[in-house]
């Protein structure tokens, strides 16, 4: 524990991937549970696991930020999922810098200070739950944990080179964690192995059934999703030898049709409730950073009638998936079509970073179904990202599989090089 807390400190001057840095409550709870231990107690499945958690999850006697400059609220009690982690032995050591409410893709805090990719200081780690994928990345905890509202904790899970699971929609209870969209938002892990990333949705959704037995799968290559992606030619490149290597191991993968299952404009009437969420705090007229506070102003204009479409896209894309599901186990997708963000620059390519980061992102959210994001073996620095998306509640299955590619090395977590200011991208 000590270890990890130490090199949280010695990375924030660099990454500033924390907030806040809980020494002494952290080394105290570890204490604690070494006493437990010697005693010959059960302690958990996380036993003296450290974790970090993204700033927007209440932690009894912490307090709360949301990567905001205004709120900061001292949590009267603890978020249910993070009371799971502990009752399961998790310490957690601090609390992790993001995107100001959760709300973007680059978590480059314009009150916090942007954080920065271990892999490349000069790139984005991702976000909103940046500061969680860097503390995995530069290997000061296996775990931590993020939101995902559209691509959060696998955003930056693919940008950092690390596992991350985002959930069926309310599969973990939500209660004491900040709302962005309330009807789509997730909490979820993120980790270096399989294993902890296992673990830590156990304890977080209280599943105690055995892991699913091993079998040759159908799995879906969504079209047109997939083929108009803005990718990047090595993303491209190590998705298809993902795929191939799937084939390898003696699963079906072939294309699948998913009609209109592409990013669309209607996404912002489906999440225009973030403005709801936020209309006391506007009226107030506090302060909010200029790409969040342009964000909220536009789902504040939107109409009844672009709510209403929103929905109806929503619902159309949840029946393309329950029809693909109905023919496969499994959509594969690249996490991201990208594997790095500039900090400080708005465009990747001709496109916004939002719509380039969130391409395979967003649209699971909408459909509500669980998703998995792997880092490739040997595809880069950092690794190109593989998105499982399976069918709703199907979390044990996906792990299953992505344990099984792990162990087939398919994928797998590399922490990034310490001191590497600059790194490559293919």
């Amino acid at each position: 524990m000590k270890t990890a807390v130490e090199k949280a400190h010695a990375t924030q001057g660099t990454l500033n991937a924390f907030i806040s840095i809980d020494d002494e409550r952290a080394l105290e709870r570890a204490a604690e549970i070494d006493e437990r231990l010697a005693r010959g107690e059960d302690v958990g499945p996380l036993a003296g696991i450290p974790i970090a958690l993204k700033d927007l999850i209440d932690h009894e006697g912490r307090t709360t930020t949301c990567g905001s400059a205004f709120y900061a609220q001292v949590a009267t009690r603890t978020a249910e999922s993070v009371r799971r982690l502990e009752q399961a032995g998790a310490v957690v050591i601090g609390r992790t810098n993001l995107h100001e409410f959760a709300f973007g893709f680059d978590s480059e805090n314009e009150h916090w200070g942007p954080v920065r990719n271990p892999w490349d200081i000069d790139t984005s780690a991702g976000g909103s739950s940046g500061g969680s994928g860097a503390a995995v990345a530069a290997g000061i905890t296996p775990i931590s944990i993020g939101t995902d509202t559209g691509g959060s904790v696998r955003v930056p899970a693919a940008l950092c080179g690390t596992f991350g699971l985002k959930v069926t929609f309310d599969r973990i209870p939500l209660d004491g964690v900040f709302p962005l969209v309330p009807d789509i938002d997730t909490v979820g892990p993120l980790a270096d192995s399989m294993h902890h990333i296992s673990a830590a949705y156990r304890a977080m959704s209280g599943e105690d059934s055995a892991e699913p037995e091993r079998r040759q799968l159908r799995i879906g290559v969504p079209e047109p999703w997939y083929d108009e992606a803005p990718m990047a030619d090595h993303i491209r490149g190590a998705f298809e030898g993902a795929v191939a290597a799937l084939r390898g191991l003696g699963h079906e993968v072939h294309p699948i049709q998913m009609p209109d299952t592409k990013p669309s404009h209607h996404i912002l009437g489906a999440i225009a409730m973030v403005a709801d969420v936020h209309a006391d705090y506007r009226e107030e007229g506090r302060r909010y950073g200029s790409s969040v506070d342009s964000r909220i102003e536009l789902a504040e204009k939107t109409t009844p009638e672009e709510r209403a479409a929103g929905r109806e896209w929503q619902a159309m894309i949840r029946e393309r998936f329950a029809d693909a599901m109905a023919t496969v186990d499994f959509l594969i997708t690249p996490t991201c079509p990208v594997s790095r963000k500039v900090i400080g620059q708005e465009m990747i390519g001709d496109k916004s970073h939002r719509t380039v980061l969130s391409y395979f992102t967003a649209i699971v959210n909408h459909a509500l179904h669980p998703a998995l994001a792997l880092p490739i073996a040997n595809s880069g620095a950092p690794p190109a990202s593989l998105q499982i998306i399976g069918d709703l509640d199907s979390e044990l299955d996906l792990l299953s599989l992505g344990l099984w590619l792990e162990d087939a090395r398919i994928v797998g977590f590399a922490p990034a090089p310490q001191n590497s200011p600059n790194a490559t991208d293919g």
